[in-house]
């Protein structure tokens, strides 16, 4: 069974098909967006939304770099063309509905590089934790200090952000993904061969808060564009973007958080702009991160092409 499943994700058709319907959902999205904030994309400055593109591409090679990072203290360093090509062609996944499917993508690129899964979905794994504490870092390092409002409705997830970074410890990080493998009945060996370090788990948060320097960037810029408010407001808007990103990602049914993130940085910003601007800004930072993903998927695949194809999984790995 396992050595058939093993051809099936060999066989260039399947995953001719596979990324087919994977560019489709990326494009109904793109499209979704584009009914809401075309209008106001021709309106804004013509350096706001290549400006906008290029800090969140930043932002995401960033956190590309922390999973890089944390693969590299696993046992399994790529370099940073192959492990590009993993992160961003594997995140188009988050389209599909369940964000399951960006998570296997990314392990099932890695093992194309020799990279065992436990290893790869150890990383990843490791990589969304380190996103969601340093995100809810950020958002509760600004929002009580720019909205009381914002503060006061999500205080709870705010709350999270010091119990997240106490669990990214390195002892407590490797028991808990130690109990996760033997929940997915890992072979002892592997069980026992995942170790989380501190200085891979300090590079990660450190990659992970660099990020947000270009992505605070991105939103500040489409706020100025879209409400002419001043850089007072980036600040809260940083906040509420990454907030807003947190819990896109804990709604795993909504394919890469759409409409939920939305929902979270319009009524995060609602103290400083009016309804409307605050729902335009966050249907143009969709319809920007979207055209990001698509962009460093593109590059990532183009400056890789010197993978290796998939290759059967050898005896003992499943």
């Amino acid at each position: 069974m396992l050595a058939r499943l093993g051809r099936l994700r060999s066989d260039r058709r399947v995953r001719l098909a596979v990324l087919t319907v994977v560019l489709g959902c990326v494009a109904l999205a793109l499209y979704a967006r584009w009914e809401e904030a075309g209008g106001a994309l021709a309106a804004l400055p013509p350096w706001a939304a290549p400006a906008s593109l290029a800090a969140g591409a930043a932002g995401l090679w960033c956190q590309m770099m922390a999973w890089r990072a944390l693969l590299a203290g696993l046992g399994a360093p790529l370099p940073v063309r192959a492990a590009a090509r993993v992160v961003f062609v594997g995140q188009l996944g988050k389209y599909l509905p369940g964000s399951v499917w960006a998570f296997a993508a990314q392990v099932e690129l890695a093992r194309d590089r020799e990279v065992a899964r436990h290893r790869g979905a150890a990383a990843t794994v490791l990589a969304v934790a380190v996103t969601l504490t340093v995100n809810l870092a950020v958002a509760a390092g600004t929002l009580p200090f720019t909205s009381e409002e914002a503060a006061r409705r999500w205080w709870w997830a705010l709350a999270l952000a010091p119990v997240l970074l106490a669990a990214l410890h390195p002892a407590v990080a490797t028991r808990a993904l130690r109990l996760l493998l033997r929940l997915a009945r890992r072979p002892a060996d592997e069980v026992g061969a995942v170790a989380v370090g501190g200085r891979p788990m300090a590079a990660a948060l450190a990659w992970t808060l660099a990020a947000w320097v270009p992505l605070a960037l991105h939103i500040g810029v489409l706020v100025s564009g879209a409400d002419g408010a001043g850089p007072r407001v980036w600040p809260l808007a940083a906040g509420a973007y990454a907030l807003a990103w947190t819990l896109g990602v804990l709604f795993v049914f909504a394919p890469a958080g759409i409409g939920v993130r939305e929902l979270v940085l319009t009524a995060a910003l609602s103290p400083v702009l009016s309804p409307g601007a605050a729902l335009l800004v966050a249907a143009l930072s969709r319809l920007v991160m979207t055209a990001a993903d698509v962009l460093c998927a593109g590059l990532a695949a183009l400056a890789d092409r010197t993978a290796p194809p998939a290759r059967p999984d050898p005896g003992g790995e499943d």
